[in-house]
């Protein structure tokens, strides 16, 4: 089980997964339409890794396309990336996320199915809790979703359930992660998202660097100890091994695997700002506004399942966080655009 498709392989989780795959010893191709993503990382992907993948540009909801790829290529498998991914945005354009996660997710199934490749990761969310009552979140808590994004999300993961059902031979896993910062420590890929960034480390670090001049705080007022939103932050290096874990636990295992990928811990927002602070030497300046749509106070995860089926855990600290986002924004100022 070597080769391996990755759709949405050059964004921020999937160039990094696609680093962690290729030192592992698999072969990687990846689809891409560059809508939030630079041609760039598939140079940086082999400075770092000394291989290039395969690269296919297009959108997973060309199904000649995928066809066409899956034609000439025999795929043991595919980790499924490809998707928007902005809470505030779906709220804003709801359709565009339904066409686009959901469309594209199906037009990837069909494909699948006809070049008769069964093995899948996806890229879920923990957004597909909502607003839970408790926390931390195991995954057998109640699912439902507060914006797009997560019905997005929730109705993936239900049609996945129902392949899994009605054809018991393919192997899913859906991974629910939580809120993803960090960067690859050789400071070469990290995050460079389009515009005005949606999350929050990207924010952050552009602040640090200069490139804006302030930090909005979306939420003064939850039930948290400083007021600010709790999530739980993941470096993305760890939620790449997590993949790599997954996909080697479908290597043996046939069936549904829906695991929690997380820390365990929760972080406010002001306290990460401070803790970026601390690491970088920066002033972060904040202020703190009216909350978002589509948000909840608090959420982080119980991890154990995944420790215990996938032997992982997250290993990062917070402080590796930090310091690998400000070490890729202060090598990158301006992002990929800087190549």
């Amino acid at each position: 089980m070597n080769n391996i498709f990755i759709t949405g392989g050059l964004g921020y989780i999937g160039s990094h997964t696609c680093v962690v795959l290729i030192e592992a010893g698999f072969q990687v191709s990846i689809i891409d339409n560059l809508s939030n993503s630079s041609r760039n990382v598939l140079d940086r992907i082999e400075l770092i890794s000394g291989v290039c993948p395969t690269f296919y540009e297009g959108d997973i909801r060309d199904s000649s396309l995928l066809d066409n790829i899956f034609s000439k290529q025999r795929f043991d498998a595919v980790i499924h990336f490809a998707g928007l991914k902005a809470v505030g945005e779906s709220v804003d354009k709801p359709i565009d996320y339904y066409d686009n996660n959901v469309g594209g997710s199906i037009s990837l199934l069909i494909a699948m199915k006809k070049a008769e490749v069964d093995t899948l990761v996806f890229s879920s969310s923990a957004t597909v809790y909502g607003d839970p009552h408790t926390v931390p979140i195991k995954e057998d808590f109640p699912c439902s979703a507060t914006n797009p994004y997560g019905n997005s999300k929730l109705f993936i993961e239900n049609i996945l359930a129902d392949l899994s059902a009605a054809e018991p031979d393919w192997s899913i896993a859906r991974l629910r992660y939580f809120n993803l910062v960090g960067a690859h420590e050789g400071g070469l890929i990290g995050e460079d998202p389009r515009g005005v960034p949606n999350n929050l480390m990207p924010y952050i670090a552009q602040v640090a660097v200069g490139r804006r001049e302030s930090l909005q705080v979306f939420g003064g007022d939850y039930p948290t100890p400083d007021g600010s939103g709790v999530r739980d932050y993941i470096h993305v290096m760890d939620l790449a091994e997590g993949h790599l874990a997954a996909l080697r636990y479908c290597q043996t295992n046939k069936g549904l695997l829906t695991v929690n990928l997380g820390t365990g811990q929760g972080v406010s927002v002001i306290q990460m700002v401070k803790a970026f602070e601390r690491v970088s030497g920066r002033q972060v300046p904040y202020e703190i506004v009216g909350r978002r749509a589509g948000d909840i106070a608090q959420c982080w995860a119980d991890p154990s399942l995944a420790e215990q089926l996938l032997n992982w855990d997250a290993k990062r600290s917070l402080d590796d966080m930090c310091t690998d986002a400000w070490r890729w924004q202060h090598m990158n100022p301006s992002g990929y655009s800087d190549s």
